[in-house]
């Protein structure tokens, strides 16, 4: 019997069909959830990727997460409209990223997608987001928006500096190409699911166990009147569960700061010394002072870093941070890229 040629697929996998759960977390969706099933109600037939690979939408799985409108309502009439929707129902108000969780958990496709529920996000380019994905062997493909988030402009510029610190100061390039609109491999999702701890960020929590990520050029599209649930308040809160959840990586800046601090006083010192032998200037008794405060502050920084640092490895085992992940069978493999 002849073997298939070296990197061609086997024939049965050119018929092979990826099935997609869409997790959509609901807090204000009364006016726009049946819009999005409509979208994607025609995503539950076979579809083809821009790359000739085939896909379905085998469920959407809401998860009503403490909504303040008539959310409950509309969910409730789609579960008994469509059979691929599945509601699912918190005991209140969890915040967005635990409501995915949740969803993902109760997810059974080969991939899981996470769309907002506000319409800004199109469901016909999970196709492209799947392309991606077995192209390049990549377990998590988050979209890459072409144009600014339909915000206002206060919103836009604080999670661009947000972003930006994260980038720059922490050198986490990864937090800067975060996005809700996501592809996460099924095993993957769930699993994450299983060992994420109470307020961990869902993307770091993810970056734990992918080795990178792909990345997908889409179009956002204009969430109309509908007011956004993120206050100033929870967007700190959100800024700070971050910081809290990316490592140990800032607390590495305390250290760095202790370091600087007794650099600068061995160099004001030297400089000190060197004008009082070649110039004789009368050192001042403020100099001994700054050198005092420069150095045992720099100690005291560098040795809280260092403290802090036992702290986060403690973290992240509280956190939930896996030793490992297994897997049915390499996310890169031949069959996984039809």
């Amino acid at each position: 019997m002849d073997k298939p040629l070296t990197g061609q697929a086997p024939a049965s996998a050119a018929t092979r069909v990826h099935t997609i759960s869409v997790v959509v977390p609901v807090y204000q969706g009364e006016q726009t959830l049946a819009g999005l099933v409509d979208e994607i109600a025609p995503l539950v037939a076979v579809q083809t990727t821009p790359a000739g690979r085939h896909y379905r939408v085998s469920e959407v799985v809401m998860v009503h997460d403490g909504a303040v409108d008539g959310s409950h309502r509309v969910m409730q009439k789609l579960a008994a409209e469509h059979a691929f929707v599945r509601p699912l129902w918190l005991s209140r108000n969890y915040g967005q990223h635990p409501a995915t969780l949740a969803g993902m958990a109760s997810s059974s496709g080969d991939w899981v997608v996470t769309v907002d529920e506000d319409g800004q996000q199109n469901p016909t380019d999970i196709g492209k987001l799947l392309d991606v994905a077995l192209n390049g062997g990549h377990s998590l493909v988050y979209a890459k928006p072409l144009n600014p988030p339909p915000h206002g402009f206060f919103r836009n510029a604080m999670s661009g500096l947000a972003k930006w610190f994260f980038v720059t100061l922490l050198s986490n390039v990864s937090i800067g190409r975060f996005n809700s609109f996501r592809l996460i491999h099924g095993e993957i999702a769930r699993s994450v699911s299983a060992y994420c701890g109470n307020q961990v960020y869902l993307d770091v929590a993810l970056g734990w166990v992918v080795p990178g990520s792909g990345h997908c050029p889409v179009m956002l599209r204009d969430e109309g009147s509908r007011r956004s649930g993120y206050n100033l308040r929870k967007l700190v809160a959100h800024f700070w569960r971050l910081v809290l959840t990316s490592g140990t990586r800032p607390l590495r800046l305390i250290s760095l700061l202790g370091t600087l601090s007794v650099l600068a006083a061995f160099a004001i010192s030297a400089f000190a010394v060197w004008e009082k032998i070649m110039s004789r200037v009368p050192v001042a008794g403020w100099t001994s002072l700054m050198i005092v405060l420069c150095f045992f502050s720099g100690l005291i920084l560098f040795s809280l870093g260092v403290a802090c640092e036992y702290l986060g490895i403690t973290l992240n085992m509280a956190m939930g941070k896996p030793l490992y992940m297994l897997v049915s069978r390499p996310l890169n493999s031949d069959e996984d890229r039809v």
